[in-house]
């Protein structure tokens, strides 16, 4: 069995699991309608793929309030229509089992129903009907990642192999488990010169060209819609837009699905270069 968890933009949650808010449906875990988009030229016998993009997914929601009289019932409405109240954008839908742990960002494109009739309400209970959209339609793992060290033969520390020294780089390999690219958010911590992280498996990187001081932070978020360049300067603990300065042939990389090998390069030996690999595995269903 599992429960699902929606926690909205104001930071209040609701589980539906158990009393006092019983789940006894939900319909779109997987089902997300694709949109594949063909081109078809003079003379030719049926059509040639360009891509497949997925719709925004729909989730349907059914519960069971349970309460001690109709004044319990009516405050535990109210509540579930507060969590679930549209107007205040995406929230996170987390999904949770023995096994598995997912979630979602997600939106209600109404205030719960609550039909009426004696099957659907009565002193000690009510039905509610919850429809969520997700503009995203990606299921998210847990936070996945780790710290890469900048540093020199002849260390001894804890590291998982394949990695491979260098005398300006460092490289190590990060497997995204999902079933599609996922973005990457990257924190590149100074001293550096024109911080630069590749992707080898697909040949692209992204080059900042700017120095970092000790202690200095560069943020780099790969996600679509969020795009993000931004500096952390000690001194002044102040963000400096970065965006400006990003190399001309750099590409907002993901990681493909599979083992992605990634290295950074600081154009400095400082053994305090330090850059943090962060992502979250995306699935297509649960």
């Amino acid at each position: 069995m599992f429960k699902l968890i929606f926690t909205n933009a104001k930071g209040e949650s609701i589980e539906l699991y158990g009393p006092p808010y019983r789940l006894m449906r939900v319909e779109g875990l997987g089902d997300v309608e694709a949109d594949v988009q063909t081109q078809k030229a003079p003379f030719q016998d049926g059509e040639t793929l360009i891509d497949t993009v997925f719709d925004a997914r729909y989730i349907q929601i059914e519960i069971k309030i349970v309460g001690e009289d109709e004044a319990d019932i009516e405050a535990k409405r109210r509540y579930l229509a507060a969590v679930f109240n549209p107007r205040l954008g995406e929230g996170t839908l987390f999904y949770e089992s023995e096994t598995t742990t997912r979630q979602i960002n997600a939106v209600a494109d109404s205030i719960p129903l609550f039909p009426d009739g004696s099957t659907n309400r009565g002193r000690t209970f009510q039905k509610a009907v919850i429809n969520l959209v997700c503009p995203n339609p990606y299921w998210q793992g847990i936070l996945e990642g780790d710290q890469m060290a900048y540093l020199m033969g002849g260390l001894k520390f804890p590291l998982v192999l394949p990695a491979r020294f260098a005398h300006r780089g460092f490289q190590r390999v990060f497997t995204n488990a999902g079933d599609v690219p996922t973005p990457v958010q990257i924190e590149f911590k100074g001293p550096a010169q024109n911080p630069t992280i590749y992707n080898r498996t697909t040949g692209e990187f992204i080059k900042v060209n700017r120095d970092l001081g000790e202690n200095d932070i560069l943020y780099v978020d790969t996600s679509f819609g969020n795009k993000t360049v931004e500096i952390l300067r000690a001194e002044s603990n102040e963000k400096e837009n970065a965006f400006n300065y990003i190399d001309l042939d750099s590409t907002f990389f993901q990681l493909e699905v599979g083992d992605n090998l990634i290295e950074y390069n600081s154009n400095n030996d400082s053994i305090l270069t330090r850059v943090r690999i962060s992502y979250r595995n995306r699935y297509v269903a649960i």
